[in-house]
């Protein structure tokens, strides 16, 4: 595989991003011919589209907003070339770190993410979540994940498309793909980036997506091993019911529904767990 930047597309979702778009596509067209570029428009409102016709790069339009994840499958489904390249349009991303994420490509990994460290954060509880991700993620799958959620990474592109059906329409793809990656036994690597201030207003609200985020600590471990989830949870309800059977039944003498309910919920959860293992092994059968 040619790790050369003329060997890869680069794929950018976008919605109203205007503003990033004036000044990232020119930085772009200096490292790539317009044809590798592909701009998806997620139902912009604003100057997104003429701004890239003006630019001649290759335009997705969608008629109306589809969310991120929707995006990055519909620009993954157009690029024609070996690599994708898959960056924000906001300008947080530096363009001139493209050539080192594909370069880290022919090291042997299949995907290299672009790991920010913690001064480029939007925010002390941006900063936090994303640590605990990280360490989550990495005690489920025992490899360091250094940037579960960064949206900059080049990837082999035959092997990405083999994911898409799995990817949600949402913001969680990042998180999706890496964990998808590593349970199909590919390897991912992390190169540091400093990540810069975006350009425009966020799509994400912190109110609106908490809960969502509050998901994907869930999404992490059942995308790569449900038992890993459901099990301790299985545990705990079978010490909680085990220590309250033994404390009725030596203090009352008798065994009382409450200890029912509490191991039954044990034996339940493990088999939830056992059953959604079966199935995700399904999923990556191929």
């Amino acid at each position: 595989m040619s790790t050369d930047i003329q060997n890869c597309n680069i794929v950018i979702p976008a919605k109203n991003e205007a503003e990033g778009l004036s000044q990232l596509l020119p930085r772009l067209l200096d490292l790539v011919e317009a044809k590798k570029i592909i701009v998806v428009n997620d139902g912009s409102t604003d100057e997104t589209a003429s701004i890239c016709q003006r630019h001649g790069i290759r335009l997705v339009n969608h008629p109306y907003s589809m969310g991120n994840g929707a995006a990055i499958k519909s620009g993954a489904r157009q690029a024609t070339e070996e690599i994708v390249v898959f960056m924000d349009a906001d300008g947080q991303h530096n363009p001139d770190d493209i050539p080192r994420l594909v370069e880290a490509l022919g090291s042997g990994y299949d995907m290299v993410v672009g790991a920010r460290d913690s001064a480029s954060q939007a925010s002390q509880t941006r900063h936090l979540g994303n640590t605990i991700y990280n360490r989550l993620a990495s005690a489920i799958t025992g490899h360091t994940i250094r940037d579960l959620t960064s949206g900059f990474r080049a990837a082999i592109t035959e092997k990405f498309r083999e994911f898409l059906p799995l990817l949600p329409n949402g913001f969680s793809y990042p998180t999706t793909s890496t964990m998808a990656f590593f349970r199909a036994g590919y390897s991912v690597g992390y190169i540091p980036i400093a990540a810069g201030k975006r350009l425009g207003s966020s799509h994400i609200s912190i109110l609106k997506d908490g809960a969502r985020f509050f998901l994907i600590i869930f999404k992490i471990g059942t995308l790569y091993s449900p038992l890993k989830i459901f099990l301790p949870i299985s545990l705990f309800f079978l010490a909680t019911g085990s220590a309250y059977s033994a404390y009725t039944l030596l203090g009352k003498g008798h065994f009382t529904n409450m200890s029912a309910l509490l191991l039954s919920m044990s034996v339940l959860i493990f088999l939830i767990g056992l059953v959604s293992e079966q199935i995700t092994a399904l999923l990556y059968r191929d």
